[in-house]
């Protein structure tokens, strides 16, 4: 219910520039697993199709990975020949090392039958078969990052711009694509959608990217969360970051590490039981302080202090409501979207099936009797959910605040995932049990 050789040396000078630049901060902050990129940024294209911020988005990126221990090959304004040899370049240095390989790319981006494409700028495209000849493909990077044996591969793509090429997408924006193990994929906005250049010397995107990235300690699903909310909000919801992951381990761009520290020291241990609850009741009165608000800057800010909180769906979940997306991303090839909009008199069936016998042993039909201010009853009040998928009240009256998310608030995204706690409030009346209040936590 709810679901050539002139381009060659100029780019081999630049890639020994840069790599002969970062030897200084490498050694300053020099990570013990190795970290290296390929950031690119295609702002010359010919007439019309020319970009303010690729150019700039790149060098600013650049900076900032070398800070936080990355070698950087760098390549602003490419052809597709040096692209080509910078993605076999990076292949080489990472090859059995089980690092980690980054790839930024700012510039045009068109997809094609599913496949997604970076647009270099020597491209002049005037047909769907001209593009797959004359771009880029990413595949090509993922290709190059899953052959090197990478750990952790993290793709970011600010390449949502309107395709000036007319002709030569089959749709608006970039396709959907599922992360291969250890990979972390990123986009400036949801797929399907497209993004405006920006009004600065950076994109919007890379903006808030760049200063998320410079703070210390951070999760990379954090970094890219709080990313998201700043862009949704700069952008009146117009604009929304969009990310699959697949990492099978915790990555940190920024470990804040001291001369001399080793990476198991500086990554903090996890937290006792204890410590959580600590965690959860500081976060509640947040939650209650600002739960009944009509205001949805409540919520971003909670959701900027708290990205990944046992209450962050919850938060999520107000602020959808109260500021609804201005755009969805489109599905995988294959797949439906997910249906959310929910109407009088929509019905879930459940069936009972004995564990051993395998027999039906009973059916339970909840019915949609109610929708009000976002709250949905099921059978005459019997059930309540959030809109979302946030169980308020079960069939024994229990109540869960706030909404206990058995589903994700925002779009269904491969890797997703999220932990809902809530306080219980049991009935005086309910067979056995005296009114207390508990915690109820999914994963």
């Amino acid at each position: 219910m709810f679901a050539a050789s002139r381009y060659a040396q100029r780019f081999l000078a630049r890639a020994l520039v840069a790599l002969g630049a970062l030897a200084a901060s490498a050694q300053a902050n020099a990570p013990l697993d190795v970290r290296i990129a390929l950031v690119i940024g295609n702002s010359a294209y010919s007439g019309s199709a020319a970009l303010s911020n690729p150019a700039n988005d790149a060098k600013a990126m650049s900076a900032q990975l070398r800070k936080l221990g990355f070698q950087v090959l760098e390549l602003r304004d490419g052809s597709r020949s040096q692209m080509a040899e910078a993605i076999d370049d990076v292949r080489k240095r990472l090859q059995g090392k089980s690092g980690v390989g980054m790839l930024y790319y700012a510039g045009h981006g068109v997809q094609i039958d599913w496949r997604n494409y970076m647009v270099p700028v020597d491209a002049r495209p005037r047909s769907q078969t001209e593009v797959v000849a004359q771009a880029v493909d990413v595949d090509a990077v993922i290709n190059a990052f899953k052959q090197a044996g990478n750990r952790v591969n993290i793709l970011v793509l600010d390449a949502c711009r309107n395709n000036p090429f007319e002709g030569t997408a089959s749709v608006k924006g970039l396709a959907q694509i599922d992360a291969i193990p250890g990979t972390f994929l990123a986009y400036a906005t949801a797929p399907g959608n497209v993004a405006d250049d920006g009004e600065g010397s950076n994109g919007l995107y890379t903006t808030y990217l760049l200063q998320e990235l410079a703070k210390p300690t951070t999760r990379i699903e954090d970094v890219f969360k709080r990313v998201r909310l700043q862009v949704r909000k700069k952008s009146n919801g117009s604009q929304i970051p969009w990310e699959s992951t697949s990492l099978e381990e915790d990555f940190v761009f920024n470990d804040d590490r001291g001369p001399g520290e080793t990476l198991a020291l500086a990554r903090p241990p996890k937290p006792k039981p204890a410590e959580l609850d600590q965690k959860f009741l500081r976060e509640k009165a947040e939650w209650d302080r600002i739960k009944t608000s009509q205001n949805p800057d409540d919520f971003y800010a909670f959701l900027q202090a708290y990205p990944s909180s046992a209450i962050s769906e919850a938060a999520q979940s107000r602020l959808d409501q109260l500021s609804k997306p201005q755009i969805a991303a489109t599905p995988v090839q294959g797949r439906q979207s997910i249906q959310r909009d929910v109407r009088l008199g929509d019905e879930i069936e459940y069936v009972y099936h004995d564990y051993l016998t395998k027999l039906e042993t009973r059916r339970e039909t909840l019915r949609v009797t109610s929708i009000k201010d976002g709250v949905v009853e099921l059978n005459n009040g019997e059930q309540i959910l959030t809109i979302y998928g946030g169980l308020v009240r079960n069939e024994i009256g229990s109540e869960f605040d706030p909404p206990l998310q058995s589903l994700p608030a925002d779009d269904f995204q491969i890797g997703k995932r999220w932990v809902s706690r809530s306080q219980q409030t049991v009935p005086p009346d309910s067979p056995g049990c005296a009114v207390k209040q508990g915690g109820w936590s999914r994963t």
